[in-house]
């Protein structure tokens, strides 16, 4: 699936099964809700805390979708094509990091 598609697949979905977008400030507040809730299982799976018995049965790709949807619903609200932003955004970072990370004794 195509960035394109999924905009166009996310659209769908708000305007049947959703029946409308919930407004960008409520959905600004539910993308930072489901970061937390990626971040959660970040700290518990790869840093130091550990995991409480709710959140044993997580899933860590579901919990990322979730990020993605609401990301796209934002786009898509916003009139934001994501492909066109996503390829400006790696030239920019392209020309910029050129040879930034190439000196960097850290990831070496």
């Amino acid at each position: 699936m195509t960035i394109k598609e999924a905009q166009e697949l996310v659209d769908k979905w708000i305007n049947t099964t959703g029946i409308r977008y919930f407004n960008e400030l409520t959905n600004t507040a539910i993308l930072m809700e489901e970061v937390g809730e990626v971040a959660r299982i970040m700290s518990r799976k790869y840093g130091e805390q550990s995991f409480k018995e709710s959140d044993k049965k997580v899933d860590l790709g579901d919990e990322m979708a979730d990020v993605l949807f609401v990301l796209v619903c934002l786009a898509n609200q916003t009139g934001i094509d994501l492909t066109a932003a996503l390829e400006k955004n790696l030239e920019k970072k392209s020309i910029r990091d050129a040879e930034r990370h190439k000196n960097n004794e850290k990831l070496k």
